[in-house]
């Protein structure tokens, strides 16, 4: 039977709006408690509490006890049961998966190297292998899950799903990368670059949750950032907005892999640092670099804080253009910290246009090698649809 729609401006319209609207801020923010669900959507406490009460006797929501700041309060979420969700990373070395529920519980994850030069083809059908595997040991298969988030090493065209600028990720090009694994999978997959991804979950769950504009630096094999206003991402006309990868530090440099001379990459990015030491140091991939930072080895603290300056001649430049409250630092070489930080600071500090209230604060990412497939998680449930609005009305 058809569902009888409602007429605009009733009692009834109404109340399917703020259902909507209290479910979606909880797939946007994971948990709140009622009080932080009345800020979020605009409702009142008492709204808020009889379509809690509603959904939750519906099976839509869960509730539980909680302490804040001395006091009980209830915690609200959506229920485990609705279903899940994966979230997909391939960065230029890894691949990491992550399965959730719709509360971003993990309920399972894996992760496994990647060659340099991988190619989407024979990724995407490994990829699907994995899933169906991984849904297998839920005791599931892969057309339970609602959708799947990928996060690319490069910057995604909003508008056509493919990687929006040639040379960044040969051999992922001229391809609709979420269509493509669709096909493989049968379930809707949404693509996104890596940086904004990483970004995006840092400012809906992570270091950058409390301030209004973030920025995400993600530095490893290769450098980009994702721009985050009000918990959405900023990506420009064809999904390039933050690669500062590709900012020029000198134009008579080396030439970097997007053809032009003297980018940031070719000065921090993984492999112009590993580079610089001799074969016969081992000095293969980052984690060797970091492990003898830890170490304690002068020469990687030394490349790595040498990065650290150059990437905070880069922020500067960002921080001019977008002005944001805090920057985030993640990827591979984020997990250096203070040595790579200390450094980012202190550039920044020089180079930035100086403000009354202060420069933004340089913090290390909440989720470290994870962050990208949570941001992946993230944006598979903004696409979830969860129907509150079918739920018959309680007189």
């Amino acid at each position: 039977m058809a569902r009888l729609t409602s007429p605009p401006g009733s009692q009834s319209s109404l109340r399917e709006a703020n259902r909507a609207r209290l479910v979606e801020s909880l797939k946007r923010h994971g948990r709140l408690t009622q009080v932080e669900l009345a800020g979020s959507t605009g409702l009142s406490p008492a709204t808020v509490s009889n379509i809690v009460k509603e959904l939750t006797a519906a099976g839509l929501l869960h509730t539980s006890i909680t302490s804040r700041s001395g006091r009980r309060a209830t915690l609200v979420s959506l229920s485990r049961r609705l279903g899940l969700v994966a979230g997909v990373h391939f960065s230029s070395r890894q691949l990491h998966i992550a399965i959730a529920d719709v509360t971003r519980t993990i309920v399972a994850q894996t992760s496994l190297p990647l060659a340099l030069d991988h190619r989407h083809d024979a990724e995407l059908d490994r990829l699907a292998i994995l899933l169906s595997d991984m849904m297998e040991s839920l005791g599931g298969s892969v057309g339970d899950l609602l959708a799947v988030g990928l996060a690319l090493p490069a910057p995604v065209d909003p508008r056509t799903g493919m990687v929006s600028t040639p040379g960044l990720l040969r051999g992922w090009e001229g391809v609709d990368i979420g269509a493509d694994l669709a096909s493989r999978i049968d379930r809707p997959v949404y693509v996104d670059s890596e940086a904004n991804l990483g970004g995006l979950a840092e400012a809906r769950e992570g270091s950058s949750r409390s301030v209004g504009s973030s920025v995400f630096i993600r530095v490893g094999h290769t450098i980009s950032a994702g721009l985050v206003v009000n918990g959405d991402l900023f990506r420009g006309v064809n999904g390039k907005a933050g690669q500062i990868g590709h900012v020029t530090i000198d134009e008579n440099g080396p030439i970097c892999r997007c053809s032009n001379r003297g980018c940031l990459e070719t000065y921090a990015g993984g492999p112009a640092l590993l580079s610089l030491f001799p074969p016969s140091d081992g000095m293969h991939r980052l984690g060797d670099l970091l492990q003898a930072a830890e170490d304690g080895d002068g020469s990687s603290r030394r490349v790595i804080a040498d990065a650290g300056r150059h990437l905070g001649i880069a922020a500067a430049s960002l921080c001019n253009l977008f002005d944001p409250e805090l920057i985030v630092v993640g990827g591979e070489l984020g997990q250096a910290g203070e040595i790579l930080m200390a450094p980012m600071r202190h550039s920044l500090d020089r180079s930035a246009l100086a403000t009354d209230t202060g420069l933004p604060e340089i913090v290390g990412a909440s989720f470290g090698e994870w962050a990208e497939a949570r941001g992946a998680i993230a944006i598979a449930l903004d696409h979830v649809t969860v129907d509150a609005e079918a739920l018959p009305y309680s007189a």
